[in-house]
């Protein structure tokens, strides 16, 4: 089922934003989407039949001028955007994953994942954890692990919570998308490898993070970030030339109306550029892999409330627009 937000405006910052789409019954196809809602029908416009997301930001430096003049009205258009289903913008090949890279979200997990035994006053642990963060940002060390493609839903999807998982939580994240393949960049130079940004909403099954059988190991990411659907994405990729300064969004995610997460990137402890670089030092970073940079305070453990059927998430980051998915339990009809 898919359940879209009510119409925004501006849809998003800038002339023009990325995405797939689809007129069922037919294909998915790569669309440009103007600010006034058009529709470009990007096989076409290029004359390439085909052409993805993926495939168009292999070639984003030298194709970029040719979609601003397709925005500037250089293209038919195939229709409104109202008459299409938005896909996940991109089929990454690789998605990498942030963690602990919002200050204040930190420290309240930190407090909330009191440790057997640790009578300590909040005040106390919550004081730890801020001095744990003042490290980690002196040594320049982010925390970046590995999510899988499978994983990636539309932006307006529902999304299925597996039996097993008994704490669902919602992570909104900006997600910075790659446009050039992108190996042992500086932090200097690392922001000309985003190709534009998107919105993602990394669910965790705050139940499945630690390894109960083998808590030396430490985290278990494939069980509790990567049942298909936990990565709504989108719903569409807004270039990165249009969006000012990406350290400067606010980031907000609903419950059934209710506010959540409430906070700016400024927050993060360590920047996109930090992390794409950082990423980049050990594994190649190809045209449409997804940066996620982390989520801010606010998730279900913050509050006490973790997901269940029925719940309606409603997120949004400036300038890239809204996302909208529905939470099913396995097994229920939708």
């Amino acid at each position: 089922m898919s359940v879209k937000p009510a119409p925004a405006s501006p849809l998003f910052a800038g002339p023009f934003a990325l995405a797939t789409l689809s007129a069922p019954p037919g294909p998915a196809f790569p669309a440009l989407v103007t600010s006034e809602e058009q529709v470009v029908d990007l096989r076409l416009a290029l004359g390439d039949e085909r052409l993805t997301i993926r495939r168009l930001l292999t070639d984003w430096p030298s194709v970029l001028p040719r979609l601003r003049e397709l925005a500037d009205g250089g293209a038919t258009v195939r229709g409104p955007l109202a008459q299409f289903r938005v896909h996940a913008p991109v089929e990454p090949r690789q998605v990498f994953q942030s963690g602990a890279n919002y200050r204040r979200h930190v420290i309240d997990l930190h407090v909330a994942h009191r440790a057997p035994g640790d009578e300590r006053p909040e005040e106390e642990r919550r004081a730890e954890a801020a001095e744990l963060m003042d490290r980690r940002a002196a040594q320049d060390l982010p925390y970046v692990f590995l999510g899988l493609p499978s994983a990636v839903t539309g932006p307006y999807d529902d999304v299925v919570l597996p039996q097993w998982a008994e704490k669902p939580d919602w992570e909104l994240e900006l997600a910075a998308v790659i446009g050039r393949p992108a190996h042992r960049v500086g932090v200097e130079e690392a922001l000309e490898y985003v190709a534009g940004y998107t919105i993602a909403n990394d669910l965790t099954d705050r139940a499945g993070v630690f390894r109960r059988d083998m808590p030396q190991i430490g985290t278990d990411w494939l069980r509790s970030k990567n049942a298909p659907g936990f990565t709504p994405l989108g719903p569409w990729i807004v270039p990165a030339e249009s969006v000012t300064d990406p350290g400067d969004l606010r980031l907000v995610l609903k419950l059934n109306g209710e506010t959540m997460q409430d906070e700016s990137t400024k927050d993060m402890i360590f920047t996109v550029a930090r992390m794409v670089s950082y990423a980049s030092q050990s594994a190649r970073l190809l045209p449409g892999d997804l940066v996620l940079t982390g989520s801010p305070a606010g998730n279900g453990m913050h509050w006490g409330r973790l997901l269940r059927d029925g719940d309606v998430m409603d997120g949004s980051i400036t300038g890239l627009g809204a996302q909208r998915t529905r939470c099913v339990a396995e097994g229920v009809a939708s």
